[in-house]
């Protein structure tokens, strides 16, 4: 009997620990996406995708994701601030944000770019990039957002529907994603837009030019100030 007590007891005393540890790694997870009081939500994070040594995806027409990134950033840049937003950039010019010659240079590459990100705390965090795929025929802009972000998603979709506005002839939705650094680690909301295919002659030629890079960039630019509008408003 008083083994069965015992036991009883012992039961009883883990199952405690576990109902605090669980209580205990909710609070920590929480705690560690930034509330809108702790955000500057009239300020943006444009982080041009990959850099100097790392060129990104290769073009079909040869054409280097890591200069289009930049372009199209740049651009989203100075439409946001013909909006009235400020905006803070990962990279203004073709480097890596860790050294070139440091070992697992990309991993402290991210990791600085999440960094960034963390201690300006904006209202949103957009990661330009293009995208690529083996059948060439795949076209169209597309968002992702961390699944387990609320806010991502209402970005991200807000951002596709300026994107679809862009190009009629994109069908592509915004799709969640939890295996994406950049989205895993930053603690505010941040998507990715992946401005089109460079796989896709059309696109990776469309991509190159300086009109449609400015079409782009200020569709990403409607859509931040959308997301961030409704933010403000409680919507």
């Amino acid at each position: 009997m008083r083994k069965k007590i015992e036991l009883l007891v012992l039961l009883l005393a883990l199952a405690g620990i576990y109902t605090v540890s669980r209580n205990l790694e909710k609070y920590v997870q929480s705690d560690q996406v930034k509330s809108e009081q702790e955000r500057k939500m009239d300020l943006v994070v444009i982080d041009s995708g990959h850099g100097g040594s790392d060129p990104g995806k290769v073009g079909i027409n040869e054409v280097l994701e890591k200069d289009i990134n930049l372009k199209i950033s740049k651009q989203v840049e100075k439409e946001l601030k013909n909006k009235g937003y400020q905006v803070v950039m990962t990279r203004e010019k073709d480097q890596m944000l860790a050294g070139e010659t440091s070992g697992n240079s990309k991993i402290k590459d991210m990791k600085a770019r999440v960094d960034l990100i963390n201690e300006k705390a904006p209202g949103l965090a957009v990661s330009i990039h293009q995208n690529s795929y083996h059948e060439e025929e795949i076209h169209g802009a597309q968002v992702f957002y961390y699944s387990h972000s609320v806010e991502g998603h209402t970005a991200a979709k807000l951002m596709q529907q300026a994107l679809l506005g862009a190009d009629s002839e994109n069908t592509r939705q915004e799709k969640a994603n939890d295996t994406y650094y950049l989205l895993r680690r930053t603690q505010v909301p941040t998507i990715i837009v992946e401005c089109g295919f460079l796989s896709n002659q059309q696109e990776a030629e469309l991509l190159a030019g300086k009109d449609y890079q400015k079409k782009i960039a200020k569709a990403i630019a409607t859509g931040i100030d959308e997301y961030l509008k409704n933010a403000a408003d409680g919507t």
